[in-house]
Order: structure tokens, then C-alpha cells, then sequence
């Protein structure tokens, strides 16, 4: 993050303490205080006596001095819980009022800008996590977030928006970050251009983005990015908050209307402004030494003799002490660091063989399987918005299945979501479950609606619907007959379903009748 933001920004925490502190003294409401505060990338948690600290970097880029920012500060302000989040930032949970000025200053002087971290502001920019050393991408989309990222901040005095603006970098069609899912997704091509999508978006009334470019030149990519912000600004609905993301101007001026509006942008940006920007790809300094024979959460990257390893955090929640481990672990390793991915886990790239060693010794308590990675958001026992306990349901899920010793695969990755806010991508997971609740005959019960069959593979999306609410209770039962079902067949969730979807409906039913 550009410093110039940081001097930019100061003069506005004297007024953020003190709201703070008004709020503090229930001198402000909680719906005044979140309408201020979030746009410091800060909201109180549920019951108003702590706060949570979002710190904005686009693509997830956590270098070791960033890493080491972070432990200090939990240290020094006895913070407790981390939360690695779904737009590849972490969260500061836990803090107190008079504390959390103080620790806001210092991240921003350390690089993390929480300006625009929530709100009606333009959000972290994403980066599929392994752009430069993935052997899949494309191309690294990497440095093209960061500057867009860096532009984006521009606007968040300068403009008012309707509501926030999310901006996600894809490096080939995996589309980790849901690019086509996004209010602006950039989408690498094999010929290192982009094809741009907009106006998409996830929550209440989901729908893909529009392509309204292709193959741009990335040295072009702010051009897209102002004419956008300029159509939001134009179409945007001010006047009801509930449909005032992009995606509704889909609706209100229909998709060709859309296009086309943001055409006429696009022309006057292009014809008015000078946006080219020139990005040099870093060339990574470093070289390997040795090999390993194949491990699961072991990545070979594109530069020989590197690798990557993937780590996981039961539902991203990763704890300070842990935090502080890693550091320790990389901190005199040269050029390694960490990238968020946007499913609450990490790597940590360009480790030599025996780095990776090491790295996978430390992080042997990973998720172990492919279902102990599901995601899920923070949920309501700190969410405000929250309907659900995400997280206490992904526990009870993990704990119930892990007594079945199922073959890896044999379950999905399930998406959580506390809220229909779909934090946890529970539209266009394979499973995904939303906070509702259940009517029943001794009264309404605590439950979470289930979502089937979504895909985020770019060219193959599918935004899944909501099904029939299942109590809390039952979700971990329903999981491992759905586990047993599968596991009878010797094959995996992905293979079962092709040929016994109804078996899986019916089982649905049997569940939600």
C-alpha cells in the first residue's frame, strides 16, 4: 500500500476515536456507529463491547514483515482470534474501544490500510492466490490487483457510491477468486489480456457479471475500473440500500442496457483521462535446491526447485499463537511469505526444498481432507447480521464426520454462511448451507437453509437456489449418511452425484420434511 494514503488518511482517526468512544458510551447507536465505522474497515461485534480490525491487502500478499506487524499487535493488545477471511484479509477480533485507534494507526503506518475495508467503499482487490508461481496461471494478475488497489483508494473521498464495490483479478479459469462473480472481475486469457465482467455479484438476488470486454491490454486496466466506478455512481440506486450493488443495474437497465451504459463511460474515460499504467513483473531472486517426492498439501511452482504449501485453519480462524509460529518459521527465510486464498486458508510460497520441509512440519495440524477445508464466516455469536453460528456448525460437522474416517473426498467442501450475505460463497459451493430458520411442531428452531450443486469454474457458473431449512442438529447426521451413502460406493462426492442426484434429494427431503 502507496504511504501517500497513509498521510492522506490520518487527520480522520482523531474523528474515528472519538465516534468510537461516543459509541462506547451508547452515545451513538449501533446502526450510526456501523454506518461510521465501516468505512475504517471496522464494525463493533455482536453486543457492542468489542470491535474487529479488517486489514486491507490486495491479493492476500502477507510478507513476513507484515506477519510480524500482526503478532506484535496481538501481543501488545492481548488479541485473541484472527480471522482469515473470504476476500483474502485478516480480521482483528476482540478489541476494546480505547484500544482500537491506536492499533488502526499502526497498521496503517505498517502498509494495511483499513480505509474502505467495509461500508460504501471500494473493497480489498483480490488475486488468485498463487499468481506468479502457479504452474496453472496464465500470467501473474498479481501486480495488476495491487495497482488497482492503490487507484481504488483514490475514491474513497473523492466519491460516494451506493453501496461497496468488490474488484477480484483471476489468473486462469479456476476463477479462485469468482471474478465473473464480482462488481468488476478481470480474467486472464493464455494470450496475457483480460476479458472484464461486471455488474455480478452474490447475497440477496445473485446473478454472474456481464462480459463488457475482452481481451484487454492489463496496461489498461484502470481505464475499466473509473468507467465502472462512473457507471455505479450514474445507475447505482442511492435510495434503497437493499438493491444498491451493481448487479441490480442489470435489472433496472437490462443486460444490454448495461453494456452499453458502461460503454458510454469506457468512451469518455478513454477519450478524457490518462489511466496507463506500466507494471513490471518481478523476477523472483531466488533458485531451488533439491527436490520432494509428491505430498498433498505440497504445490510445485513454476520456478524449479520451489514450492508452495497449503495450510488451513479449521474455518479460517487461525490463533495469534499460530501466527506468531509462522512467523518465526519464515521470518530468516529469504523472498518466502504467505498468500491468503479465498477460501480462509494460505500458502507459503517460494520455500527450497528444504524450506518446505520445515513449513510442512510446522503445519501438520492442517485441514487433512478435502471436506476439513469447508469455509465458513464468523457467524452471529459475532456477526451483528448474523442468523447463524458458522462456525459452531462447521465444528460439530468436522468433529462428527472425523469419528467416520471417510475417505478424502468422500464428503465435499461445504460452504457456511451465517446471513444471506453469502460471506462463505454458499451460493456456488458444491454444498452450501445460510442461516435460517425452522419452523417445527415445538416451535422455530435454529437451522440453516441448503444450497446444492453451485460451480464457480469460470464458463461452467452456477448459482445454486435455496432449499428447505435443516436444523442445527441434524446437519452433522444429515452429513454423515450423506457420507455413509457415498462411502458404500468406493468413490467420491464428485463421481457419486453424476448418477445419484435424486438419492441426495431424497435424502434432503428426509431431513427437511
Amino acid at each position: 500500500m502507496n504511504n501517500d494514503f497513509y498521510q492522506e488518511f490520518y487527520p480522520d482517526l482523531e474523528e474515528f476515536r472519538e465516534k468510537t468512544m461516543q459509541f462506547q458510551r451508547k452515545e451513538l447507536t449501533v446502526a450510526q456507529y456501523k454506518g461510521f465505522s465501516g468505512g475504517y474497515g471496522s464494525y463493533a461485534q455482536r453486543g457492542g463491547a468489542y470491535h474487529m480490525l479488517r486489514l486491507r491487502m490486495a491479493g492476500g500478499q502477507i510478507t513476513s514483515e507484515r506477519l510480524r506487524f500482526i503478532v506484535e499487535a496481538c501481543e501488545k493488545y492481548k488479541i485473541d482470534l484472527l480471522k482469515l477471511t473470504t476476500c483474502q484479509s485478516v480480521q482483528m477480533h476482540n478489541i476494546k474501544a480505547e484500544q482500537l485507534t491506536d492499533l488502526m494507526e499502526e497498521a496503517w503506518k505498517a502498509g494495511m490500510v483499513s480505509r474502505g475495508g467495509g461500508g460504501d467503499f471500494p473493497r480489498n482487490v483480490m488475486a488468485s492466490p498463487l499468481s506468479g508461481v502457479s504452474k496453472e496461471g496464465y500470467f501473474d494478475v498479481l501486480p495488476f490487483a495491487q495497482a488497482a488497489g492503490d487507484y481504488m483508494m483514490n475514491f474513497i473521498k473523492a466519491v460516494k457510491f451506493p453501496r461497496k464495490l468488490k474488484v477480484a483479478f483471476s489468473d486462469s479459469p479456476a476463477n479462485e477468486v469468482h471474478a465473473t462473480f464480482r462488481d468488476l472481475g478481470f480474467v486472464a486469457n493464455p494470450d496475457k489480456t483480460f476479458d472484464v465482467y461486471a455488474a455480478g455479484g452474490l447475497g440477496n438476488k445473485p446473478l454472474p457479471g456481464l462480459v463488457v470486454a475482452e481481451h484487454i491490454s492489463p496496461e489498461k486496466i484502470l481505464y475499466y475500473i473509473k468507467a465502472m466506478v462512473n457507471t455505479f455512481v450514474t445507475y447505482g440506486n442511492y435510495e434503497n440500500r437493499g438493491r444498491a450493488r451493481t448487479r441490480f443495474m442489470q435489472e433496472t437497465l437490462g443486460k444490454e442496457g448495461f453494456v452499453s451504459a458502461y460503454h458510454e463511460k469506457l468512451k469518455e474515460v478513454l477519450s478524457t483521462e490518462h489511466l496507463d499504467i506500466t507494471v513490471t513483473v518481478p523476477m523472483l531472486a531466488k533458485t531451488g535446491c533439491g527436490t520432494l517426492s509428491a505430498q498433498k498439501r505440497l504445490i510445485p511452482q513454476m520456478q524449479d526447485g520451489l514450492y508452495a504449501i497449503f495450510y488451513q485453519p479449521l474455518g479460517g480462524v487461525l490463533s495469534p499463537q499460530k501466527a506468531a509460529d509462522l512467523y518465526a518459521l519464515i521470518k530468516d527465510m529469504p523472498h518466502v511469505e504467505i498468500r491468503l486464498t479465498p477460501e480462509e486458508g494460505l500458502y507459503i510460497i517460494n520455500c527450497n526444498a528444504s524450506e518446505a520441509t520445515h513449513v510442512l512440519e510446522a503445519t501438520a495440524d492442517s485441514a487433512s481432507t478435502l471436506f476439513e477445508t469447508s469455509v465458513a464466516c464468523i457467524g452471529n455469536s459475532i456477526c451483528q447480521v448474523g442468523v447463524g453460528d458458522s462456525q459452531a456448525l462447521l465444528r460439530s460437522c468436522v468433529e462428527a464426520v472425523k469419528t467416520e474416517n471417510f475417505a478424502d473426498g468422500v464428503l465435499p467442501k461445504i460452504h457456511i454462511s451465517g446471513c444471506p450475505s453469502s460471506c462463505a460463497t454458499h451460493q456456488i459451493g458444491t454444498i452450501g448451507f445460510r442461516g435460517a430458520v425452522k419452523q417445527t411442531p415445538d416451535g422455530p428452531k435454529p437451522a440453516f437453509a441448503i444450497f446444492i450443486d453451485g460451480n464457480p469454474l469460470q464458463g461452467q457458473e452456477v448459482i445454486s437456489e435455496a432449499g428447505r431449512a435443516i436444523a442445527v442438529t441434524d446437519i452433522p447426521t444429515f452429513l454423515v449418511e450423506l457420507g455413509k451413502m457415498v462411502a458404500a460406493c468406493d468413490t467420491t462426492y464428485d463421481e457419486w452425484i453424476i448418477e445419484n442426484h435424486d438419492k441426495l434429494e431424497a435424502l434432503i427431503e428426509k431431513y427437511t420434511a
